[in-house]
């Protein structure tokens, strides 16, 4: 008998293949003695559409939403070209491994995609579609090299055992589906003005990202130009040695104006400065920790001119594939501790013949390898495994990784930063002036990265010695406006929620243990990046991100504002993750997500368009506001309609409405006026149709259900 082992691509197949020496290559799968090797192509199946549950919903209309399926269910993925058609080649994918699956000499299943929650329902979309009812084991690994690969089949778990990665995966997939559909739906539908838009995309991790960038376009855009002043003297020692310091008043170099800084300058003339304070400090820089993904995509396209993180990524996948380095997809900075062994065998295999190899020593410093600093999967690390043939792309990448894995054994960068603190005897001069030095003592890990420090060297000096002044200035420091963002500063603050932060070891190492609450996970936000760009929301100028006016309209009014907010939008990240660690139930998730739609798609509904509103000319009358978009109503030959109605506004009151004609009575102007002020108009001597006269208030009300107005009348006593 044998097992079937599911892959999520077929580079991985191959690998397994490889190590197990399956050598029978057929179409669709691979066979060995003990094992037959299959593959998908990521996701092969996809839930269905709106119109797959029912075809009288074809057409998006406002009153089919919000729609809940009661059961959500999955089809083969439509082509990339042609909505409308299935993808042949993954119908062709699932016939085989249907066909597999059925075969009476394979008694179990092995599920090999990826060991994240993505990967876990790529075979779990297969499973429940085929019905597999045979045993289901899992291999988890996070390289695929020979050794591990055997190991891993030698350690398979039961995949019953991933249920709460399984339920995380589909909570993210359903709830995306849900916001997705039903929100993008209905915002083309509300705010489609210009026929050059075809779809307005709504999404969950993508109205938060567009959020950041407009933030900073916002703060450029704000941002007024002003100085600060600085006063500078060159000292001179008695040996004709010169150095610079900059004067300071309670701790602070900048002065807002120049003119007291200009009488402080003639004060200075040829005068005479003490050294009151010299401080020499030995200071240690300890390399950058190892990559997380997110980091790799920032340190490549600050550095690589024409890269982007989805670049990054495919290329880092590539490598992943090829068994050249481990699981690239993390965002933890640290190794398991599991993983000692394995990183010194790496080690030994990578340090051999380069000019710094009697450098390298390997130790298991905390720095490296910290168990609790872990999240889901280690940080990104070479393989023992060394390149053959690599292209331009994959050596940049691949190097990078590289040398940050070895510079973590390489001894730390030292240095010696002196701080002088300079006095001149004089009652104007209340403060002092500050002098730094620093020396490179041992550039240590930067060899590996070939990072060259700025040294400044200050002349030898004591406390207590005579320096002169030799000139002075006044200097203009004009104040910079904020930098739009990089690929790179927004990885980081999609990392990081939107807060603040600082490019140190503490802020690095918190990043390693966020636990999920962040805006999307690493997998997710370079295509997110991309997406926004696709979809028109965001532009790219060099390396710098902008948004459109298009995406600048959908922040600005947008009425769903929650899924702009940085902080809900990393709580359900975070929730997903605690869904992962058995903290949440899938159930409650859903049902919180379906409630939050419910309640956003019948905000669009009442919200005003996108686009500015019909001028109204100054001898057109304003009847009063529109209940739908707070727009000016305003009469037409047939009738009294909301002036917003190019942006898709239909409210409308007909003149000739037979429901009030039924009445013997007219739709007016001065009906409107009162109606739209009041929110009802009042009629005496109503006739009945028994000819009966009666009072009545008339109310013109919204169907929730079919989004339609209608009258309502209620008697007057």
């Amino acid at each position: 008998m044998k097992k079937l082992i599911i892959t999520e691509k077929p580079s991985v197949a191959r690998n397994i293949a490889d190590a197990i020496n399956a050598k029978n290559r057929k179409d669709g799968f691979i066979e060995g003695d003990d094992y037959v090797i299959t593959w998908a192509f990521g996701h092969l199946l996809q839930l269905y559409d709106v119109k797959d549950y029912n075809q009288e919903l074809k057409g998006w209309r406002l009153e089919y939403f919000p729609y809940i399926p009661n059961e959500f269910k999955y089809k083969i993925k439509s082509s990339d070209r042609n909505r409308e058609q299935i993808d042949a080649g993954a119908k062709k994918q699932v016939d085989i491994i249907n066909a597999l699956l059925l075969r009476e000499d394979i008694d179990g299943i092995i599920a090999a995609t990826d060991d994240d929650r993505e990967g876990q329902i790529i075979f779990d979309e297969i499973a429940l579609y085929l019905d597999i009812k045979k045993p289901i084991e899992r291999l988890l690994l996070n390289e695929w090299t020979n050794d591990e690969v055997k190991k891993g089949l030698q350690s398979l778990r039961s995949n019953t055992e991933m249920g709460s990665l399984q339920d995380a995966g589909f909570g993210r997939q359903l709830a995306d589906w849900l916001i997705g559909i039903n929100l993008t739906s209905v915002a083309t539908v509300k705010y489609r003005a210009d026929e050059s838009i075809k779809v307005l995309n709504v999404g969950r991790v993508l109205l938060p990202t567009l959020k950041i960038i407009y933030d900073r376009d916002k703060e450029i855009e704000a941002f007024k130009e002003t100085s600060y002043y600085k006063l500078v003297s060159e000292f001179k020692t008695k040996e004709d040695s010169l150095f610079e310091g900059v004067y300071q008043e309670n701790e602070s170099e900048k002065f807002e104006t120049k003119d007291r800084l200009e009488l402080l300058q003639k004060e200075l003339a040829e005068k005479e400065a003490r050294i009151t304070s010299k401080k020499v400090e030995h200071k240690k820089e300890y390399a950058p920790y190892l990559f997380n993904l997110s980091n790799l995509q920032g340190y490549i396209t600050s550095k690589y001119k024409g890269w982007t993180s989805d670049k990054v990524l495919k290329t880092a996948q590539t490598l992943y594939e090829n068994k050249l380095i481990t699981y690239p997809r993390t965002a933890s900075s640290v190794l398991d501790e599991s993983l000692i062994e394995k990183a010194e065998k790496v080690l030994n295999a990578h340090k051999k013949g380069r000019p710094f190899e009697s450098d390298i020593v390997f130790h298991t410093s905390k720095r490296v390898f910290d168990s609790k600093k872990v999240e889901s999967h280690s940080a990104i690390m070479p393989t023992y495994v060394l390149p053959r043939n690599m292209n331009s792309d994959e050596k940049i990448v691949y190097e990078a990784v590289v040398n940050r894995f070895l510079a973590q054994f390489m001894p730390v960068a030292e240095y010696e930063e002196t701080e002088l603190v300079i006095k001149i005897d004089s009652e104007l001069l209340e403060g002092v002036f500050l002098s730094k030095g620093k020396v490179e003592l041992n550039d240590g890990w930067k060899k590996v990265e070939k990072i060259t420090s700025k040294e400044i060297t200050l002349p030898h000096v004591e406390d207590g010695d005579t320096v002169f002044v030799h000139k002075s200035s006044v200097n203009e420091v004009k104040r910079k406006a904020p930098k739009y963002h990089s690929e790179k500063t927004l990885l980081r603050e999609m990392e990081n929620c939107g807060r603040k932060y600082k490019e140190d070891d503490a802020e690095e190492m918190m990043l390693a243990v966020l636990s999920g609450f962040s805006i999307g996970t690493p997998a997710t936000r370079a295509e997110t990046i991309k997406k926004l760009k696709d979809v028109g929301y965001i532009e790219i100028r060099g390396k710098s991100l902008a948004c459109t006016e298009l995406g600048k309209m959908m922040v600005e009014k947008f009425p769903v504002k929650e899924l702009f907010d940085l902080e809900y939008t990393g709580k359900l990240e975070k929730t997903l993750a605690d869904i992962e660690k058995k903290k949440f139930s899938k159930t409650d998730f859903i049902n919180m997500m379906i409630e939050f739609v419910i309640k956003s798609v019948n905000d669009v509904k009442g919200a005003a368009g996108f686009g500015a509103h019909t001028a109204i000319p100054d001898d057109v009358e304003v009847l009063g506001l529109c209940p739908e978009c707070n727009s000016p109503v305003v009469e037409s030959p047939k009738a009294f309609g909301c002036s917003n109605w190019k942006n898709g506004c239909k409210f409308t009151i007909w003149k000739d409405d037979k429901y009030i004609a039924s009445f013997e009575k007219q739709v007016s102007p001065e009906m409107v006026k009162l109606l739209l002020q009041n929110g009802r108009v009042g009629f005496r001597g109503l006739k009945s149709k028994k000819g009966n006269k009666f009072a009545a208030y008339f109310y013109y009300g919204k169907d929730e259900n079919t989004g339609r107005y209608n009258w309502k009348m209620e008697f007057i006593d």
